[in-house]
């Protein structure tokens, strides 16, 4: 078992990335002893974020001035996805995306980001507004509860080169997020779930393209990560029976996409709470030599040295669970154990980043007003951070 008393060693730079206390991260260390053994090979510890002693909302509040400006404070709408999608004469509860704009507004937030464009058949508007008038009927709504559309995980083309039918799709997919009002459009997805760089060559080329396209429609396009995309990319080594590398230079496969894709054109999304499981499952890697390294995961920092690159983010939350292979359970934005007070100021800029609270499992079958309550609560504890 590791000694966490190295203040110069691995586990003194994991504290410090985090930016909790020694005392705090010992009592965490000391609870997850028993699951340590069972961590992955080649003898390193998992990586945690770290829980504060809960004081209120947000983690523990600080003073003064808020980390997340009220004009930024946003929700990607799958979190409630149930609410839009529910037919409105079937509930009393809030149905269709005219209603769930009204109830989100009520609760604070300012911005939404998108998950696509449909909702129940039964709604105003009806189930397709992923059309040009569909789209005028969407901002009016926005613009009638004073939202702003930031954002859609919507249509990337799988063509590459690019058929005209992705590329007169994509166009339109554009024409929607200008008449929406977004400065950024995006996926859900990563660029490739490929580990080898060869593949991410071509996604880079394919990503290069496609951004210049948005940037004359004047819209952003930004790519979205799981944890795959900030593990290790095989660039080196011997090769496989398919002529294929093995090993890694400790480059992580979205590092790697920074640095080949234009920074004027193409954009990151990073999901905190992915990041935080790459954090844990992605710590040591193969070396172009055989020997086995080690190399902790800083989302922060990262996001730090490509500054501009982050224009939004999802805020998710979670709970520590060794058993899962993910290293977290996913929870209501606030209530869990990764310390977005220290991520957002470490990150700073904010009045140029746009948080999107998340929570992939929200929606209750037993519960149908689960997502929208947990929806309220992410607001609440993102609003109460304070620096």
């Amino acid at each position: 078992m590791t000694a966490f008393n190295d203040e110069s060693g691995t586990d003194g730079a994991l504290r410090r990335s985090l930016g909790v206390s020694r005392r705090r991260f010992l009592s965490t260390c000391t609870a997850a002893a028993a699951t340590a053994i069972a961590a992955p090979a080649f003898g390193a510890s998992p990586a945690f974020a770290q829980p504060a002693a809960h004081k209120g909302p947000g983690h523990g509040h600080g003073h003064g001035q808020a980390l997340v400006p009220a004009a930024k404070r946003g929700i990607i709408l799958y979190t409630v996805r149930d609410a839009t999608g529910r037919d409105p004469l079937s509930t009393d509860l809030p149905s269709g995306f005219r209603e769930v704009f009204k109830e989100l507004a009520r609760y604070g937030y300012k911005q939404v980001e998108f998950a696509g464009y449909g909702q129940h058949a039964n709604a105003p508007g009806g189930s397709n507004l992923e059309t040009v008038e569909g789209a005028k009927l969407l901002r009016s709504w926005l613009d009638e509860y004073g939202l702003r559309a930031q954002g859609n995980h919507g249509f990337i083309p799988s063509s590459w080169p690019l058929n005209q039918s992705d590329l007169d799709q994509f166009k339109r997919t554009l024409e929607i997020a200008n008449i929406l009002g977004m400065d950024h459009m995006g996926t859900g997805g990563d660029p490739t779930g490929s580990a080898y760089r060869a593949d991410w060559d071509v996604a880079a080329d394919k990503w290069n393209a496609l951004g210049q396209i948005a940037h004359r429609a004047g819209i952003k396009l930004y790519t979205h990560n799981h944890d795959a995309a900030y593990g290790f990319l095989l660039d080196g080594g011997p090769l496989d029976a398919q002529g294929r590398p093995t090993r890694s230079s400790g480059i992580r496969k979205l590092e790697y996409f920074l640095k080949v894709t234009d920074p004027k054109t193409v954009w990151l999304e990073m999901d905190i709470f992915w990041a935080h499981v790459a954090q844990y499952k992605f710590h040591t890697y193969t070396a172009h030599d055989g020997s086995q390294r080690e190399n902790i995961f800083d989302p922060a920092a990262l996001v730090r040295s490509h500054n501009k690159r982050y224009p939004l983010f999802h805020a998710k939350d979670g709970v520590v669970n060794t058993t899962s292979g993910q290293g977290y359970d996913m929870v209501p934005f606030g209530t869990g154990v990764i310390d977005y007070r220290t991520f957002f100021r470490r990150v700073g800029e904010a009045n140029y980043r746009n948080p999107m609270v998340e929570q992939d499992n929200a929606p209750s079958s037993t519960d149908l007003a689960q997502s929208l309550k947990h929806a309220r609560i992410g607001y609440d504890n993102l609003a109460a951070l304070r620096k």
